[in-house]
């Protein structure tokens, strides 16, 4: 059983309120880790489902660098979302990158689109319809 995916940021509390005000993930725990210099956040839906989201800062970390999209390992997150336009419109207010305008894998499909967290995540976005099969 997954339960948790761990990404860095270069800013703790611009990430927490990304993904709480944007995304409507729930702060769980924050907490400092005296072994590696760093501070851990835990995040998940306000319901409890799904796994748990881990941002971790490094103190020591000096430069932090995403690499351009071909050359990524992690390749993204995905959110379930009730409303893209919404949450597009809202992401445009707070100048969040859109990567991929919404669009859809079939004409039955959900509605899918791309952002960036603000350290550069690539996050998908999921608006599933009732007759959607994932």
């Amino acid at each position: 059983m997954l339960t948790h995916t761990s990404i860095r940021t270069s800013d703790m509390n611009r990430s927490i309120d990304f993904y709480t005000k944007l995304l409507g993930l729930k702060l769980l725990q924050r907490r400092e880790i005296s072994q590696n210099n760093a501070e851990i956040a835990f995040l998940q839906d306000p319901e409890g489902k799904g796994s748990r989201l881990e941002l971790t800062y490094y103190r020591d970390q000096k430069t932090f660098f995403q690499a351009d999209y071909e050359n990524r390992l992690f390749d993204h997150l995905a959110f379930e979302i009730k409303n893209m336009e919404k949450t597009l419109s809202l992401m445009r207010k707070e100048k969040i990158t859109i990567t991929d305008e919404p669009y859809r894998l079939s004409p039955t499909g959900g509605l899918l689109a791309f952002i960036e967290d603000p350290d550069g995540i690539l996050i998908e976005l999921i608006e599933r319809k009732e007759n959607y099969q994932s």
